[in-house]
């Protein structure tokens, strides 16, 4: 056999099943052939990105100590300055033929619009390629439940990109509570400063051209034809309905994650909504979300409520005086029953309040492993590393809660508290939300 076949079989072999196969992995190792920093060119993934202006352009710089080998995008001018810092990567504007076309890829990252998640990562999962989705997961809760059924099926490495779920504070935040430093929590309150783009708007009515740089059959992909407005894109599409899922699908992934992980959550018994005017486009510009979970292994019933367009819960009347609740960005508020404890945004500065009891506390050991970095553990495993510890199993349920609200909103009128039976996939008591736990996908677009 031929020696550069026989070495690109055992590659293509090693990569596709992670870790399984490493045993049959001819590579020199590392440190052998240039110390601790250097990385044999065989000995790297190769990576093709979907999405690679805005949030894709940090995406694509996040996994390039790999092979970036190929970029696709559907804006040319979006893309440009990602094109340029990767000149020998192939290019492309259509995901399909890029997948079909290059036999060599590894590993796909997808930083598309939310409605485009689930129709990419799941035709890369197809062909055994290891998946990086940035947050939220998907745009409906059945493809939530599909790509974890996937990435379960193919046993590949996956991960969301929320950034925060690899940072200290959250593992922070687990060792305090699992340390029981507030008690039993039994209520959580978490709140963003989203929107930031216009929601509660009708869809405009005026028909731009299309931007020369702009493929807008391939932007729209399985969302319902629609004439071109730069009222979606490139940065607006968060909150309307077709494309995006608003300021909850936004930052809960954020900020939903600290309690959702560190309070062991998974499927709420009820959730309701109150907001500002909805309509048949966008998502409102005010809501607030209320989930009831029930008690958990050896966790009592908890009650998370979300706050977004400028709704913040109460202040606590032992935080100190002039003392800022959050960030800029929002934050999240456990309540205990033997004390309060509050962090920002990305799980950042978690601090029990008052000042006084954060000082008095005696912190356990660490006990959680450090993460390397959202995208850096993605790869890690990918190579025979620890498992990724935002993958579709734990990633899915975590938006499949988000969206669980965003489908609260959009029946909000109907003063309705939604009873959701999460083992069998379906709300209980108002049929009319189940029609929104999946979508139609337009002609020539399916998972």
């Amino acid at each position: 056999m031929n020696k550069k076949k026989e070495d690109k079989i055992t590659r293509r072999e090693f990569m596709g099943k992670a870790a399984a196969t490493a045993a049959a992995f001819t590579i020199v190792p590392r440190y052998v052939l240039g110390g601790t920093e250097y990385t044999a060119p065989s000995d790297k993934l190769n990576i093709a990105c979907v999405g690679i202006g805005g949030k894709g352009h940090s995406d694509v710089h996040g996994v390039s100590s790999e092979n970036i080998y190929a970029l696709c995008d559907v804006d040319d001018v979006k893309a440009a300055e990602t094109y340029k810092d990767f000149p020998k990567a192939k290019r492309y504007t259509d995901f399909r033929k890029m997948l079909e076309k290059e036999k060599e890829i590894d590993a796909v990252t997808v930083t598309t619009p939310d409605h485009n998640h689930a129709v990419v990562a799941i035709a890369a999962m197809d062909l055994g390629k290891h998946v990086y989705v940035q947050k939220p997961l998907t745009h409906t809760v059945e493809e939530a439940r599909k790509l974890a059924e996937k990435a379960k099926e193919y046993n590949l490495v996956t991960q969301m990109g929320n950034q925060g779920h690899a940072g200290e504070g959250g593992r922070l935040i687990n060792e305090w509570i699992w340390d029981g430093a507030i008690g039993d929590v039994y209520e959580v309150h978490v709140w963003t400063n989203r929107p930031i783009w216009p929601q509660g708007i009708p869809r405009p009515e005026t028909i731009p051209s299309v931007p020369l740089s702009l493929d807008w059959n391939q932007w729209l992909g399985p969302a319902k034809w629609r004439p071109y407005h730069p009222a979606y894109a490139p940065f607006a599409w968060r909150g309307w309905l077709d494309f995006g899922t608003g300021s909850l699908g936004d930052m809960g992934a954020h900020l939903i994650d600290h309690p959702y992980w560190a309070l062991k959550m998974e499927y709420p018994d009820t959730v309701q909504a109150s907001s500002s005017p909805i309509n048949d486009e966008t998502y409102p510009s005010t809501s607030m979300v209320t989930y009831e979970f029930p008690a958990r292994n050896n966790m009592v019933p908890v009650k998370m409520i979300w706050y977004d367009g400028g709704l913040t819960p109460p202040r606590p009347k032992d935080i100190e005086p002039g003392r800022k609740m959050g960030d800029d960005g929002g934050g999240v508020l456990f309540v205990g029953t033997k004390g309060k404890m509050m962090c920002s945004t990305y799980g950042n500065n978690p601090r029990i309040i008052p000042e006084t009891k954060m000082k008095e506390y005696k912190r356990p050991p660490k006990s959680i492993p450090r993460s390397l970095g959202i995208r850096e553990e993605w790869i890690d495993a990918i190579k025979g590393g620890p498992a990724t510890t935002s993958n579709f199993q734990y990633a899915s349920k975590l938006t499949e809660t988000m969206l669980l609200g965003c489908i609260a909103l959009r029946v909000a009128d109907n003063k309705t508290i939604l009873e959701w039976d999460g083992g069998k996939g379906q709300f209980t008591n108002l049929d009319e939300a189940n029609g929104f736990l999946h979508k139609e996908y337009r002609d020539g677009w399916t998972l």
